[in-house]
This record gives C-alpha cells, structure tokens and sequence, in this order.
C-alpha cells in the first residue's frame, strides 16, 4: 500500500476536489488500494463528477471491481442514481454489461431503486451482457448524451 493512497481514497470519499486534485499532481496513483484494499474511484463520493473526472483524467481504472460483491463504480452510481457520474464512467471506457455478485447489472440496481432516467440512460447505451448485444449494437457505439434524458418521461418497462 503507497503511504499517500489513503488520503487519496479519503479526500476522494469525501469529495474533497481541491485535496484530490493536490495529491494526484504529487504523484499519488489513482489506482493505489487504500489500507481497506479499495481504490479512490471505488470509495469516491459518487455525487461528485469533479472528483470522478480528475481521478479518471489522472488514470483511474473505470473497471475495477470489488473482490468481494464484484461491483464496479457503475453499479454503485446506477444503484444511486448518479446518472452523470455513470456517464462520465462509461464514457472513459466504464463497461455496463458486468454482473455484480449477486448476478445483477447497473440496470437491474437503477430499477430496484427507481431511477428511471439511469434507467433509460443505459438501456439506450445497450446495456446487455457481453456476447448477447442485438445485432448492430456495439462496444465502440458512441453513448447517449446525459441531456438525452434530463426531462424525457420513460417509457414501460
């Protein structure tokens, strides 16, 4: 464990942008496991896409995942519903087809929790398991804009 990994972790956790940005400028890996084992992007407060976009601008990986439940970031801000922070996520190569341990995606997490603009947001960027997209989707599809969605009602389930 890097000595300055938990402050990371911690000023991520509480959205300290200032102090994230300050130890990330130092040298500070956005990958380095705090003493809990978990990394910045995965304790960062999801509400926070200031925090999000300079752990992921200093290489932050989108895709870690928890060794235990097997969730990533999407799933904690699908679950959330921290529809711009998922965004900002997927947009840096975030993969929304992953099951947690539970077997569940970030879609089945919005759902539960009712945040239908998460929702419509993954479903429209293909959210599917790997290996059983429709035909013409693709990884590479460029993903639906946040304002997409801002004031558009979902439609049935």
């Amino acid at each position: 464990m890097e000595p300055s990994a938990d402050g990371l972790a911690r000023a991520a956790a509480q959205g300290r942008e200032q102090e994230v940005r300050a130890l990330l400028e130092a040298g500070v890996s956005p990958n380095a496991p705090n003493c809990f084992g978990r990394t910045p992007i995965q304790v960062m407060m999801m509400g926070n896409t200031q925090v999000a976009r300079l752990l992921l601008l200093y290489g932050a990986e989108p895709n870690c995942e928890d060794p235990a439940t097997l969730s990533r970031p999407v799933h904690d801000a699908a679950r959330e519903g921290f529809l711009e922070t998922l965004a900002i996520l997927h947009q840096a190569g975030a993969r929304l087809d992953v099951l947690d341990a539970r077997g569940r995606l970030p879609v089945d997490l919005a759902l539960e929790r009712g945040h239908c603009d998460v929702v419509q947001y993954l479903r429209a960027a293909g959210n599917t398991p790997q290996g059983s997209e429709p035909a013409g989707v693709t990884s590479a599809q460029t993903p639906p804009e946040v304002s997409d969605f801002a004031d558009h009602p979902l439609g049935p389930y």
